[in-house]
């Protein structure tokens, strides 16, 4: 497939990537471009700015998760020729596995799917500096991806001065800057950027950002740049997703608002193509469960940041934990597992109740309690087959007086493990982030409990 497409890179973290991936695709919308986009890694947030911007969602890729073909085969999966693929990397372009390993890194997946990097080099405070920066990224480029520069926080009269130079001695394009303008900045938390729906005037902001972009960036040097793409085919085999004829469609019930909203939209593709029909939900704001739903999923997010809110919400409250203990199939993942604490417990030690499934309390911890990608095995044949693993990530603050031994967690470099998640015939909870097509037999396992359980509230009310 000859697909046009380009990835927006860095040095670092900080570096401005989401910035400048907005811009251009709020710009290649305008221009009446089919922009579709990925991001690079496990981050929640930075696919909801994309979607912001297109109004459709955004995917992750990340070759940890899946590998070189299988992540090759998920890119191409649905795209068309006529689209503009834009990738936004992660960390720094080098930075990988435990920021030594080039798997999973944002140079790994350019390489995987064959896709020309524009870096974005933060460049304030720096003079001629810069040129032996940008060199020694396109020494260590083995095979010749970085196509062109963006010099990022600069004014217009230094890029009119260092951009010939760096074209000169490097032989790059630099295909323009962006100065600092503070209104323009996307505000940081603890746990990443500041999230969409909290940016003022976010349409307004959109045009400011696309305006500033068209007149300090070439979007038509870009634009060739993605051109160039070479063709690209997968060699895996897709797996067949469908149901057996008979078998029914569960409802599974979808917990979806600023409260929960952090989930990768290939698990949730994965779900409806092995059968299920997702009902949206609002911890905040409904009072009880989509009707029929025979599962419950609660995704990561930002509970503590909503729990007056959540916790004043008793009816829904009340009925997720009767549901729960009727063994209604659960998985809850990082935040959804605290939201099913019997509290949340803030930094002032401010306790706020919540569903009650799980007895004891979250708390904040004050400083980042564990981080990183992880490799979990089941020890009890619930939801994995026994000597089946499936991958995710961990990003938190806040802990539990009780983390679960459901599974063991192996840290993929370092090789640490450490027991964690809370497993049963009917639920999985814990603060790891699963990405299910890493391991398919989880979505097949979750599906046929809820089956199971529908069947059964069935015989029970006949």
């Amino acid at each position: 497939m000859k697909l046009k497409r380009v990835m927006i890179a860095a040095p670092g973290s900080g570096s401005g990537k989401t910035t400048v991936t907005c811009a251009l695709l709020h710009t290649l919308k305008k221009m009446g471009l089919q922009a579709v986009s990925y991001k690079c890694g496990p981050d929640y947030i930075d696919p909801m700015f994309h979607e912001k911007v297109l109004g459709v969602p955004s995917k992750n890729l990340d070759t940890f998760f899946t590998g070189e073909e299988e992540t090759r085969a998920l890119f191409l999966k649905n795209r068309r020729e006529e689209e503009f693929v834009v990738m936004e990397g992660v960390m720094g372009l080098y930075d990988g596995l435990g920021g030594v390993r080039e798997e999973g890194s944002s140079y790994h997946l350019a390489r995987v799917t064959e896709t020309p990097i524009i870096l974005v080099v933060d460049a304030k405070g720096m003079g001629r500096s810069v040129i032996p920066l940008i060199a020694g990224f396109l020494a260590y480029d083995s095979v010749r991806l970085i196509k062109g520069v963006i010099l990022n926080r600069v004014r217009g009269s230094y890029y009119e001065m260092i951009g010939p130079l760096i074209q000169k001695e490097l032989g790059i394009h630099v295909v323009g800057y962006f100065e600092q303008q503070e209104q323009l900045r996307i505000g940081s938390r603890h746990l990443g950027l500041t999230m969409p729906h909290e940016i003022a005037h976010s349409r307004a902001w959109l045009e400011a950002l696309s305006e500033t972009f068209q007149k300090m960036v070439s979007v038509e040097k870009i634009i060739q740049i993605a051109k160039q793409a070479k063709t690209l085919t997968a060699t895996a085999e897709e797996a067949d997703h469908r149901r057996t004829a008979g078998k029914s469609a569960p409802v599974i019930a979808v917990a979806r608002d600023e409260s929960f909203c952090f989930y990768y939209e290939d698990n949730l593709l994965m779900l409806k193509e092995y059968g299920a029909r997702i009902e949206y939900f609002s911890p905040l704001r409904d009072k009880k469960l989509p009707d029929g739903c025979s599962g419950i999923l609660i995704g990561g997010g930002y509970p503590e940041l909503y729990a007056d809110a959540l916790g004043a919400n008793m009816e829904l409250l009340a009925e997720i934990r009767r549901a729960f203990e009727n063994q209604m199939p659960t998985v809850a993942e990082c935040g959804g597992f605290m939201y099913l604490h019997s509290a949340v417990k803030d930094k002032e030690g401010n306790s706020r109740a919540m569903v009650g499934a799980i007895p004891g309390v979250c708390f904040d911890t004050g400083r980042l309690v564990r981080f990183g990608y992880v490799e979990l095995e089941e020890k009890g044949g619930f939801f994995l087959p026994e000597g089946e693993k499936i991958r995710g990530h961990e990003f938190h603050y806040y802990d539990s007086v009780d983390n679960g031994h459901g599974c063991l967690a192996v840290r993929p470099v370092s090789g640490k493990s450490y027991p964690c998640v809370m497993v049963g015939e009917h639920y999985w909870l814990g603060f790891p982030h699963l990405y299910y097509p890493s391991n398919p037999s989880f979505v097949r396992s979750f599906l046929d409990k809820a089956i199971a359980y529908e069947k059964e509230r069935g015989r029970a009310h006949v």
